[in-house]
């Protein structure tokens, strides 16, 4: 995500008194990815939560033809259009030679997988500021859009990417994408050249086939093993760059994370999901760096990820509200009988996506009784993403993200396979700028967003559905994916499409419908405990 959410969140810390900066993590994404041996199936697996403002329309963005001797144009300001084909505030920033043909992707505001189930998660790790060139043309989000019409694995989409922010320009804050095709998984870091004539300095790692790996926010790649190729990917002048701008002395051991950022390479998060994936390491907060990735202390599955993307450290020393809740004696008068039943409760009536205002409230009233804790889940959250890419299934099939709109705590996921033909109209219109009924992340958002009036009393409503909903999507999308992959191996592709597009906007539906009316219940609850 972008620096200025970043800026805007340390000013209503400073506003509201918050804790300083030193003990604010304002990060905006988090992204967790897991290697085919790590995993509990042997597919690859990444994910993307979207903690901003950012568009939240998406669409399967259809293959295109072009022209010999054609150019491309590459944009500036697509993060926060209202509908797929709102220009407004979309300038061109330049163009480049056009491919013959490009795959299909689905388009999110940080696009995330193609129809060769090639996958990318996004996490801006910002970087010195002193690097940032405008003038290069290139946007992550570009970039990332380019490399999924153009590449069908990891590999091909780093040396892309990684040529073009070379040759046109890196325009943007440092990022990380986690990108995984069928058979690995890579994180590929960027940041800008710095004055002068626009470049960019880069490097890939990848994440062995039995470690799960994360990055938050942070810049997480390392030392460098320069004659790995199997491992490690780098812009050509990287060293030579790296000496001239003063971030490296040509002597000391090379760490990519030093020479484009400088602060400690990882956070609360980053520790907080490795030490849940592999306990047995006991990883320390205060080490000086936590290593790239690890070996999970038993395989992982998507509904684990799922689960990661939901934490608010409950129940640990990071939980924010641990100090919110009591043990309360409720009397109920019967005034049939003139009896009072007395009952024991322990209450939580504060939920950790509390507003700064409340925040600054409690913390007034006792000081620092709330610290401002970054959790994975956070209620700005646009929307997550879940990926997954299985090399035994067709592509159409295998290739599959698990989505859900707003704080991932609160919200249901559902299935948009890689060979879908659209996606729900009402997943096509941005609801960050207006209320819109007739955008799909008001469906859920407006629920979530009550639930938050009462804690105690709402949520384990919304949590239970979600649960209950996430387990009948796993299950119902196994009998689909077999029945596709049958249609697909008779050369029923079309039959198989139908089939996969159906489930998705089903489960957009059934979805959108169940929360409308758990809205209605939580109204009904806070009329009857008033």
């Amino acid at each position: 995500m972008k620096r200025i959410l970043t800026i805007s969140i340390t000013l209503l810390a400073l506003t509201f008194g918050l804790k300083g900066q030193n003990d604010i993590e304002v990060g905006s994404c988090t992204s967790i990815t897991v290697g085919k041996s790590a995993s509990t199936d042997g597919s690859t697996i990444t994910s993307h939560t979207c903690d901003s403002d950012f568009r939240t329309w998406l669409v399967m963005e259809p293959s295109v033809t072009y022209g010999k001797g054609d150019m491309e144009p590459v944009f500036k300001g697509k993060l926060h259009t209202d509908l797929p084909w709102d220009m407004r505030t979309v300038t061109e920033s330049g163009k480049i030679p056009a491919p013959e043909k490009t795959y299909r992707f689905l388009n999110t505001a940080y696009p995330c997988m193609n129809e060769k189930q090639l996958a990318m998660g996004e996490t801006t790790v910002e970087g010195r500021p002193e690097l940032v060139n405008p003038a290069g043309i290139f946007q992550i989000e570009e970039l990332q859009r380019i490399a999924l019409q153009r590449c069908s694995t990891a590999r091909e989409a780093i040396k892309l990417m990684g040529e073009l922010a070379q040759e046109y320009g890196y325009g943007d804050w440092a990022e990380c994408l986690t990108i995984i095709d069928k058979n690995e998984v890579w994180h590929f870091e960027i940041a800008g050249s710095g004055p002068g004539k626009p470049s960019a300095l880069w490097a890939a790692q990848r994440v062995p086939d039995d470690h799960v790996s994360v990055s938050a926010n942070i810049t997480r790649i390392g030392t460098i093993e320069w004659d790995n190729p199997d491992y490690f990917m780098y812009s050509s002048d990287l060293k030579e760059r790296s000496k001239k701008l003063g971030y490296w002395d040509g002597k000391s051991e090379f760490k990519f994370h030093k020479v484009i950022d400088g602060r400690k390479p990882f956070g609360i998060r980053d520790w907080f999901i490795l030490n849940e994936l592999a306990p047995s390491l006991n990883l320390s907060y205060d080490a000086e760096e936590l290593p790239f990735s690890v070996k999970p202390d038993r395989k992982v599955s998507p509904e684990m990820i799922t689960a990661l993307l939901r934490s608010t450290y409950e129940g640990t020393e990071y939980d924010m509200v641990k100090d919110l809740s009591i043990d309360f004696k409720r009397r109920v008068w019967n005034p049939y009988d003139n009896s009072v039943t007395v009952t024991d409760e322990h209450i939580t009536p504060v939920s950790p996506f509390m507003s700064n205002e409340m925040r600054a409230l409690l913390n007034h009233l006792k000081p620092d009784v709330v610290p401002n804790i970054r959790t994975v889940a956070v209620i700005r959250c646009s929307y997550s993403s879940v990926m997954q890419a299985r090399n035994w299934l067709p592509d159409a099939v295998g290739g599959v993200v698990y989505f859900s709109y707003d704080n991932p705590a609160q919200s249901p996921r559902i299935p948009i396979y890689a060979g879908i033909e659209q996606i729900h109209e009402d997943f096509q219109v941005c609801g960050q700028h207006d209320y819109r009924p007739d955008a799909a992340i008001w469906a859920y958002r407006e629920t979530n967003r009550l639930s938050t009036i009462d804690w105690n009393k709402t949520r384990h409503l919304l949590e239970e559905e979600v649960m209950a909903l996430e387990s009948k999507m796993f299950k119902s999308c196994a009998a689909v994916e077999e029945e596709a992959a049958k249609l697909i191996e008779e050369g029923k592709a079309e039959e198989a499409q139908e089939l996969l597009t159906r489930q998705t906007n089903d489960f957009a539906s059934l979805t959108m419908q169940r929360w409308q009316e758990l809205k209605e219940k939580l109204w009904m609850i806070f009329v009857r405990s008033m």
